[in-house]
């Protein structure tokens, strides 16, 4: 079952409350009691012992198990009261009313947020009162990702107004959230009943998005391993060459590639591969002079033609 990121913060705060209480709790009565697998647990105990009672380090956590019990070393040295040094109560009461505007936010989790904030700015003193003067202003994907949060905990479809840049076209569809993360940008991973496959959507590509009342029911599927990035081009998917001006190093930065030799002029030679050659006229559109689709030819000779369409339009219509 997907647990997404508020729930399972919830869940570790409650969890060193729990093994306070329990020196020595065996790892399977503990799963039992917060409803979750032993590897689950597991999980969380692995992210407690980086976590402790300053932003810039202090004591941090001293939590381990043998597999069968947990241990907490050090619950005496990490209880003093915390204290926050002006520039932390500032950052976290400027987080904290930020969030609070979130749409979509839950209206329990929202009364929450806004009580402890005050409380905080109460104990901040002139720290809480200069915070005030500050403010945050999410990008429109903030509301996006309240909304897809939501869904995810309360197990709800979605309904999804999508721009697909390899189509250049938005796509109606309804999605089964499974998760959220990020890699440079925020994505959702979600089961997309329009093409009835495990899909993901960027964030700032949703146009408009909806909860709908059906229960979400993604199949089970193994998640995928992120940590070599988003795409992961396969060994067996076409080869393209790029040729980037100094305008166009960005792409090297952007794309994943196999190689990006030095060019004469101080551009790159960028070789990649991708599943779908096709969706890279965009990219060569997007560089205009500064850059060009050297291989395969029909590639080529596509992005050229579709340069020459998109001038011929922008013509027309001055």
């Amino acid at each position: 079952m997907a647990t997404n990121a508020i729930d399972q913060t919830r869940r570790m705060l409650s969890l060193v409350t729990y093994l306070r209480e329990r020196p020595g709790a065996h790892v399977q009565d503990v799963a039992r009691a917060f409803g979750i697998t032993e590897d689950e647990l597991i999980s969380d105990l692995d992210v407690l012992p980086m976590c402790g009672t300053s932003f810039r380090g202090g004591d941090l956590l001293d939590i381990d198990t043998d597999g069968d019990r947990i241990w907490w070393h050090n619950p005496d040295d990490v209880a003093e009261p915390l204290r926050l040094a002006a520039d932390e109560a500032t950052a976290l009461l400027v987080a904290a009313r930020a969030v609070a505007t979130l749409p979509g936010l839950r209206e329990s989790d929202r009364d929450a947020l806004v009580r402890a904030t005050a409380k905080l700015e109460t104990a901040a003193g002139e720290s809480g009162a200069a915070s005030s003067r500050l403010s945050v202003t999410f990008e429109a994907e903030g509301g996006v990702f309240a909304d897809v949060d939501r869904a995810i905990s309360e197990r709800r479809r979605l309904w999804l107004r999508y721009y697909s840049p390899a189509r250049d076209e938005l796509t109606e569809r309804e999605v089964d959230p499974i998760r959220l993360f990020a890699v440079g940008h925020t994505y959702m991973e979600g089961w997309c009943r329009l093409s009835e496959a495990r899909r993901t959507f960027r964030l700032d590509r949703v146009a408009e998005i909806r909860l709908l009342d059906a229960p979400a029911a993604p199949p089970e599927l193994e998640l995928r391993d992120l940590s070599a990035g988003l795409v992961q081009p396969a060994a067996e998917d076409p080869e393209v060459v790029i040729e980037v001006s100094t305008g166009g190093r960005w792409v090297a930065e952007y794309y994943p590639h196999d190689s990006a030799e030095e060019l004469p002029d101080g551009g790159l030679r960028i070789t990649l591969r991708t599943p779908d050659p096709a969706s890279l006229r965009r990219l060569a559109l997007r560089l205009g002079g500064d850059g060009r689709i050297v291989a395969p030819p029909e590639l080529a000779d596509s992005a050229r033609e579709a340069a020459r369409e998109a001038l011929a339009a922008y013509e027309d219509a001055v």
